[in-house]
Order: structure tokens, then sequence, then C-alpha cells
């Protein structure tokens, strides 16, 4: 791990005493969730972060090297604001690099979010040369609340392409009664089922924005996350071929559900094969993820759209139950100096 007092560049600091330096592990946790708590806050994002969720984050993360790929922001020794770099390959073959970064906002419009953007970037047209990558971008995921950012990266030249909504079910106790179509079934998920589902879903996915084929490994890690959570899923087949039709595989959050005193589930991962659309199948399998989510004591469920998704997923949440409460977006700037 990089000595903590080792300054990652020297630079001319906008801001007295403000000074960039690498990860110092374990003991940078607290710092850092007080930081990301008043940005979650300030920026009304609806997240509460503990030292042991990003010390877990941290520990499971794939193509991340902390000592080179994260840095922190400190004015006389306290910490204002960090960031890091993941990566990913889209479905263009396009190496895709994201920013997750944090300014503590009584140190905004003070340089330090200008100085953490320039560091990333620098760290971002690094790894597209040594990886290669013909194509590469910078990639903010931006929320509504977070207009400091936003102005951030307007001024230094990231452009939207894609928009996303935030969807929220105040209440579970009024769920429409949509029924299965005919010719489907819902089966209780078995080990043996795991795979179908898994390829059923990536295969419905292929023609949606910025989800890229499996890669090797993928399956293994996604029965190993904490989303996995099969006790709550809705899978449909369609029994004349026994096939997967669609899916709709709930998850409940429990630490974020404990640190904000909430019983919130959310219904995510949806999908149904193009054989299968305009059913009415999805609907059908959102309302009983809902009445999954409330008979494990939920009370409320969000959700996460493609405002531009071409089969108007937003309207058919609308019908059963959900509202937009908040309008985020993508912006991208190509990366250079290759």
């Amino acid at each position: 791990m990089a000595n903590q007092e080792t300054p990652i560049a020297t630079i001319e600091n906008p801001l007295p005493g403000l000074r960039l330096r690498p990860f110092a592990g374990d003991s940078d946790f607290p710092a850092m969730a007080e930081v990301a708590n008043a940005v979650f806050a300030a920026d009304v994002m609806g997240w509460v972060r503990t030292p042991e969720h990003i010390r877990r984050d941290y520990a499971s993360f794939t193509h991340f090297d902390a000592s080179k790929d994260l840095a922190m922001a400190e004015v006389d020794g306290r910490l204002v604001g960090y960031v890091r770099t993941v990566q990913w390959i889209d479905e263009k073959g396009i190496l895709v690099q994201g920013q997750v970064g944090f300014v503590h906002p009584a140190f905004r419009r003070r340089g330090v979010g200008d100085e953490l953007l320039r560091w990333v970037e620098a760290r971002q047209r690094e790894v597209a040369q040594l990886q290669g990558a013909a194509d590469s971008v910078h990639h903010v995921f931006v929320t509504e609340g977070e207009t400091d950012r936003a102005a951030l990266l307007h001024r230094a030249g990231y452009v939207p392409i894609r928009h996303f909504l935030r969807m929220e079910r105040a209440t579970l106790d009024d769920i429409p009664d949509f029924p299965l179509p005919e010719g489907f079934e819902l089966r209780s998920v078995q080990p043996e089922h795991l795979r179908p589902i898994f390829d059923a879903h990536m295969e419905a996915l292929q023609d949606h924005w910025g989800v890229a084929p499996a890669r090797p490994g993928d399956f293994e890690r996604w029965t190993t996350l904490p989303t996995f959570q099969p006790h709550l899923w809705q899978v449909a087949w369609h029994r004349e071929t026994d096939q997967v039709a669609g899916q709709v595989k709930p998850f409940i959050n429990e630490e974020q559900n404990l640190t904000q005193n909430r019983r919130r589930g959310e219904t995510e991962f949806i999908s149904v094969g193009a054989p299968w659309r305009r059913r009415g199948l999805a609907r059908a399998l959102i309302v009983r993820a809902l009445q999954a989510q409330r008979d494990a004591g939920m009370n409320e469920s969000v959700l996460g759209v493609d405002a531009d998704n071409p089969h108007e997923a937003a309207r058919l949440y609308e019908l059963c139950g959900f509202r937009v409460t908040q309008r985020n977006m993508v912006v991208r700037k190509n990366v250079k100096g290759r």
C-alpha cells in the first residue's frame, strides 16, 4: 500500500493546504464514509454508508488497484474528497472508464473537484494507453441533486448521452391484480434453474443500451452478489418450449434499510424474452415481485429505468404503481492523449 505521506502529484493548489495523496488503507474508511454521507445528504441521493460497508465493497472490487486507481484530497490533514476509477467493456467493445467521486459540501467550488477530475482523467488516459484501447470514454452517472458536479463536468466538456429515472412505489398496500398470461407458469427457483435464468436475462437484454455480453466468470460472480436473493424472484416459464420467458429479480438491501430506518425493497433485473413480449407478462411478474417484497415485511419499493428504453418500460412501471422521483443522466467525454 502506498505511504500516506507520499504525494501523488505536485500541483498548484487553488485552495491553501489542498493536496492529493494515495489511499492509506483501512484508516481512511471512516473519513471516506463521513465525506460520502455528507454528499448523499446535500445532494438528496438517498444513501447512507458506514466504514464497514465501504471496506467490504473495496475488498470485492475486481480490476482495481487501490494504490493506482484511487486518489484522496485533503486540506490540512482533513479528508475533503476522493475519486476512484472503474472500467468495463461495453456492448460495442468500447473501454468505458467510470468515475466515482465525492467532494464534501463545505469544500465545494474551491478547486477540490477540479483537481480530482484532472487526476482521474489522467489515470484513465494512462489505462487506455496501457490496454491499447482503440476507443475509450470517461463516463459519469450524475443524479438529479448533484448540480455542482454536473456543472463541473459540463465545464470540462462532458455531454449527456443517456437519461435514467428513479421510480418509487410509496406503499405496497394497493398492489393491482394482473393475471399471468395463458401458456406461462411460475416455478420456484431450483439450483438447476440458475443457468437458464441467467442466460435468458442476458439474451433478453442484448438490445439494451450499455449491456455487454456475459464474460467468463460472470455467472459465477452473479451467484455471490448481495442482490442474489432467489427466494424473492418471480420467474415465468413458457410451458410449450420449457424455456425461461420472463423474470423479475427483486432484492432487499438490509444494510441500507437499517441505516435509514425503513423497509424498502428493490424491484430490479426485469426482462422478458423477445418471443413473449407484449402479452402482459412483465406486469404480471412485477406485481408478484411487489407481493413477495410485501410478504417479506417491506412497505415500499424502488427501481431504476432507462428513460430512453425503446419498450416504454417507464409507462409499464407507472401502471404497476411506481412514480418518478428522480431524473438522472450519464455524461461522457472521449478519452484523449493516447
